[in-house]
């Protein structure tokens, strides 16, 4: 991949309302505050509040990038569908658009949702195309078949726009670490963005994938950085883990590695977010943010100084961690 990206970026769910609802203005801020604060690059997809992020990301960057100079990426994989449910929160996003993604990775779908993206973003291009939640955590027993209509016509459709230079990279956008291994069998990758499985919390779980794309060219964006929000929740808040409340035994690891950071005199969310970028594969961290006190947060904890020796004592408190767990 020649595109350079920045070692920190954006992510977009939180302004397509994950979890709660947020207003235009506070949306518009964020996006304000990342561009000023020198972070250039920002995921989104078309899922996220069912078009709401995308769409107010392309108005935010309209006004205040009118050069284009952010690197922007999104997703194909699901189209949006209109829909009459009413319900107040749908996949965990709240007051989102009457329409519902559908799973769809033939040729067609991936050039529909790449157009209707660009609609939604007010550009005439985005630098990275990710295929979506490919993979058995996402769809159980039908992911073979996902699969298989991806391989035999949505990744054609995705080299074809690179190969035109209508986009610039190609890859893979999940949660899992075996469909990224499956998918580095069969085909070429520019970039994986990989959420939530390589993290202060779950620190080997990546390991073999990151040397393997390391080995072979294949960037990688970090996502998720703090778990989908304990690592910077905190244990006593007992938060988000991997989208949902966190289990008891998360909560336990998570408050091991803050008697470390503390003995450190280093925040928990400045270790979580630094520690992804140790790896010589990553590219970027990517956390997800909303409100521009989360955006001068961010640069706060990637600038805090973080001594050598907490990485192995973190390492050591979620060894002991585990053990005490399983006793």
């Amino acid at each position: 991949m020649t595109l350079t990206l920045p070692p920190l970026g954006m992510g977009c769910a939180g302004i397509g309302n994950l979890y709660r609802a947020v207003d235009e203005a506070t949306a518009d801020a964020t996006v304000a505050a990342a561009l000023a604060a020198g972070i250039g690059y920002f995921d989104v997809a078309p899922h996220y509040g069912f078009g709401l992020a995308e769409e107010r990301l392309g108005r935010a960057l309209e006004r205040h990038d009118p050069e284009g100079r952010a690197i922007v990426s999104t997703k194909v994989g699901r189209l949006l569908m209109p829909t009459d449910s009413a319900a107040p929160e749908r996949h965990g996003f709240v007051a989102a658009p009457p329409l519902e993604p559908v799973f769809d990775y033939g040729r067609d779908a991936i050039l529909r949702s790449h157009e209707a993206s660009l609609a939604r973003l007010r550009r005439d291009r985005v630098e990275i195309l990710f295929a979506h939640d490919l993979g058995e955590v996402t769809h159980g027993a039908d992911a073979e078949r996902h699969l298989r209509v991806f391989l035999d016509g949505g990744y054609r459709a995705l080299r074809d726009l690179r190969d035109a230079g209508a986009i610039d990279a190609i890859g893979l956008g999940v949660n899992e670490i075996a469909i990224c291994e499956r998918l580095l069998d069969a085909i070429e990758l520019d970039v994986i963005l990989l959420a939530g499985r390589y993290t202060l919390l779950e620190p080997d779980a990546a390991a073999a994938l990151l040397d393997r794309c390391a080995r072979v060219g294949t960037r990688v964006v970090i996502g998720g950085p703090y778990n989908s929000g304990i690592l910077v929740e905190g244990s006593a808040a007992q938060g988000h883990f991997n989208y949902a409340p966190a289990p008891a035994e998360v909560v336990a690891r998570v408050a091991a590695l803050e008697r470390v950071c503390a003995r450190h005199g280093v925040p928990l969310p400045a270790a979580a977010l630094q520690f992804p970028t140790r790896s010589p594969a990553v590219a970027s961290v990517i956390p997800g943010l909303v409100g521009a006190a989360q955006v001068a947060d961010t640069l706060r904890y990637a600038r805090h100084p973080i001594p050598e020796p907490l990485w192995d004592d973190c390492r050591a408190a979620l060894d002991l961690s585990s053990t005490e767990t399983s006793a």
